[in-house]
């Protein structure tokens, strides 16, 4: 036998390097699986080897260095088996190692959902760019996409067509069926119903099946139809099958009569004229008529309307008349019994609807205060908003004061806190324009004669929480120049209940005498003082719970974004495996500036894999931001990721890396086998990250500069270290795959 020069067998040598290549491929594919790049029932793989068995339908999707467009794409295809090959390599023109994905779209539903593929592919893989999956395709248009942040142009659709074999031709057969109590003549009593059925032997089977009464049109039929109405009827059929072949259109024909009855009074009929209406009465764009009847004998049989000098016809629904002018609308009532009511009518006048507002107001911002000479308010600074609008006027004018929620602006805001702020102000005129918020940054410093307040905590939330218990109570400013909030202390590490509670008790009596509270104001406060947890045992060490496992505590967060979060009945939340893309459940109650935050997570990704997810710091309110159309990625761009992922291959940001700014490798630090709990603490003070694991410190961080970002801005501040002095708190869900859970989420201010 033939040897290298190693000494081993040629077959011996050539298994080693089979085994080799499937344990590489293998490898390759469970890394697409964890990424979230494919996932069942399509699964991203390498073209068959040798000539392998595959489908005989080929579809060819290109890409190159372009982030606008894929290279090529098919336009059609045929229904059935099909191998999907996708290729973004030197060869397809990509010369800068870009990646992007091939992705199709299953949530939107004008499109088929039936197919998932998510490849992504780049000249570097292990496969050289080029990737193929296997599917089965099913008649109808699919739409793709690139999900690579920057690339949402590369889109586009393609459409299947029926394969073909055994063509159905022949359309459905249909009857209907007329019931009811018949008198001698054979007309129905009171009512009669109309049971259509339909049926397709040996075809593709019923799709639709619809009815019209007399000259109605035609709609959907669900049900039998009761026929009420006391006359002579038509009533027509017809049915579709799923190869679109329409019945011919059938009727039943028959009479209704009203039952025995002694009645001779007419019906009583009335009408109501609505719409928007200008200040001399006269309706704005359109008027609706509703007209109503009703009748004690024999019932309500029919409803007429006629416009001025026209015909009457039937009244099956509000009347809306656009045409600008004077008009009449006379309407009458017929009952069973055949008794008619006089005509009536309403007369009302429609004018042209004015050229629609679509500009926002105008605001302005001034800000006054003694100043210094590098520009600095001493003291304080007071900021004087101002909004106009040419159009309907402006309805409310709004303020967010460093990065707060907004509020209703009323009276000039005092700022007299030593530091750097932004107050961002907006307008919404009358017509519900709102205008793009604009920031009015400032420093004050001490100074002025005016010392900065010695609050026990900062805490300018609107009302006034104890705990996480909102008791309604407005958040006023005392004569200390400090929040009630601020004087409250819930946030202190008190050593017993008995002693918050008397805290409370004196404080706000005397914020009582001083007029600042009334007496039911203070009850409030005092009740949910006495109610809460804050110093009983277990709460010494001066952690709020964000997330303590209960329903109440779980919808105090909100979700952004894909994916989704769900309660589980141990106390714990876990991402879900259902909901797709990536997003993030963030705390909207309050900012954090510096803090201790602890929780517990556990890595539940299914297989071999490993869950990637992270926690978000100092990220600013997503809903008011520049990404409000993707708010899930404020957190990434003006917070930090605190990252967890204990994959050992992958991604270069492993647990503990300050994600895109500080790297941290999994080295054993703290680690435990997956699906089990591991303790993770995040420190923020100043612009420094200390992350601890399992109680071990896996990383420092110190931000680039320590400055502080303030919006609006349009590229990324992680490319120059600026970030937030506070912000809120989120956890991100990565992917279906990416399973992550955590629970006991608490912080501490430092």
């Amino acid at each position: 036998m033939r040897t290298f020069r190693t000494g081993i067998p040629v077959s011996a040598y050539a298994r080693r390097r089979r085994r080799a290549r499937r344990a590489v491929l293998a490898l390759c594919s469970s890394l697409l699986m964890v990424l979230g790049l494919t996932s069942a029932p399509a699964h991203a793989q390498q073209p068959p080897a040798g000539g392998g068995a595959r489908a005989e339908q080929v579809l060819n999707w290109t890409a190159g260095n372009d982030i606008t467009r894929y290279t090529s794409a098919p336009e059609t295809a045929v229904a059935g088996a099909a191998t999907i090959v996708f290729e973004n390599s030197e060869a397809t023109g990509n010369t800068t190692s870009m990646p992007h994905t091939l992705t199709f779209v299953t949530s939107d539903p004008d499109y088929n959902s039936d197919v998932n593929v998510n490849i992504l592919a780049n000249p570097s893989d292990a496969q050289g760019g080029k990737h193929s999956v296997e599917v089965t395709l099913t008649p109808g248009t699919y739409k793709y996409h690139c999900t690579i942040p920057g690339h949402g142009q590369m889109q586009g659709t393609f459409v299947v067509t029926d394969g073909g074999g055994g063509e159905d031709t022949t359309p459905p057969e249909t009857a209907a069926k007329v019931e009811g109590d018949q008198n001698a003549d054979g007309a129905y009593v009171g009512m009669a119903t109309v049971t259509v059925t339909a049926t397709d032997e040996g075809g593709s089977g019923v799709d639709t099946i619809e009815y019209a009464l007399g000259d109605g049109g035609y709609q959907a039929y669900t049900e039998p139809v009761m026929v009420h109405e006391v006359g002579e009827h038509t009533f027509r059929y017809r049915a579709t099958d799923k190869d679109g072949n329409v019945a011919e259109e059938k009727t039943a024909e028959f009479t209704v009569v009203a039952p025995p009855t002694d009645d001779t009074t007419p019906p009583e009929t009335s009408a109501t004229v609505d719409g928007e209406q200008d200040a001399d009465g006269a309706y704005i764009g359109m008027a609706t008529v509703t007209v109503t009847a009703s009748d004690a004998g024999s019932g309500v049989n029919t409803i007429e309307f006629a416009l001025g000098d026209g015909e009457f016809q039937p009244y099956t629904a509000p009347v809306m008349v656009h045409e600008p002018g004077t008009h009449t609308v006379r309407y009458r009532a017929t009952d069973k019994a055949g008794n008619a009511a006089e005509a009536k009518s309403a007369e009302f006048t429609v004018v042209e609807q004015p050229e629609e507002d679509t500009t926002p107001p105008e605001t302005t911002a001034k800000t006054e205060g003694k100043q210094n000479s590098d520009g600095h308010y001493l003291g304080k600074a007071t900021v004087t908003l101002t909004a106009s609008d040419e159009g309907s006027g402006v309805d409310k004018v709004e303020y967010s004061l460093d990065g707060g929620p907004f509020l209703a602006y009323e009276d000039p805001v005092v700022v007299d806190r030593a530091g750097h702020h932004s107050v961002a102000h907006r307008a919404t005129d009358k017509a519900g324009n709102t205008s793009q918020a604009v920031s009015e940054s400032f420093d004050v410093v001490p100074g002025g004669g005016v010392p900065a307040p010695d609050c026990p905590e900062y805490d300018e939330r609107p009302t006034v929480f104890i705990g996480e218990t909102d008791t309604g109570v407005p958040n006023r400013m005392t004569g200390e120049r400090c929040t009630v909030g601020e004087l409250i202390e819930d946030e202190k590490d008190w050593s017993s209940h008995a002693l918050f509670v008397k805290h409370v008790t004196e404080v706000t009596g005397a914020l009582l005498d001083d007029k600042v509270l009334d007496a039911r104001e203070r009850r409030l406060i005092v009740r949910a003082a006495k109610s809460s947890d804050i110093g009983r045992p277990g709460q010494q060490e001066g952690y709020k719970k964000l997330f303590d496992g209960t329903k109440d505590s779980f919808e105090q967060w909100q979700h952004v974004g894909g994916g989704a979060f769900g309660l589980n009945g141990d106390g714990s939340m876990t991402s879900s495996t259902e909901a797709e893309g990536m997003g993030m459940l963030w705390y909207p109650k309050r900012k954090y500036g510096d803090y201790s935050l602890k929780l517990q997570f556990r890595d539940d990704a299914p297989g071999d894999g490993n869950a990637n997810s992270g926690v978000f710091a100092r990220f600013p309110y997503v809903h008011d931001n520049p990404e409000e159309s993707r708010p899930e990625w404020v957190a990434i761009k003006y917070g930090h990721e605190l990252q967890i992922l204990d994959r050992p291959d992958g991604d270069m940001y492993k647990t503990g890396s300050v994600y895109g700014f500080d790297r941290v490798g999994l080295g054993g630090a703290g680690v435990t086998p997956k699906g089990t709990w591991n303790d993770y603490e995040i420190k923020v003070v100043g612009q420094r990250y200390s992350v601890y694991r399992n109680g071990e410190l896996i990383n420092e961080f110190d931000n680039k500069g320590g400055q502080v970002f303030e919006p609006p801005r349009d590229d990324d501040p992680g490319t120059d270290g600026r970030r937030y002095a506070s912000g809120y708190i989120g956890l991100q869900v990565h992917g279906v795959t990416d399973v992550i859970s955590y629970r006991d989420v608490r912080i501490k201010e430092l």
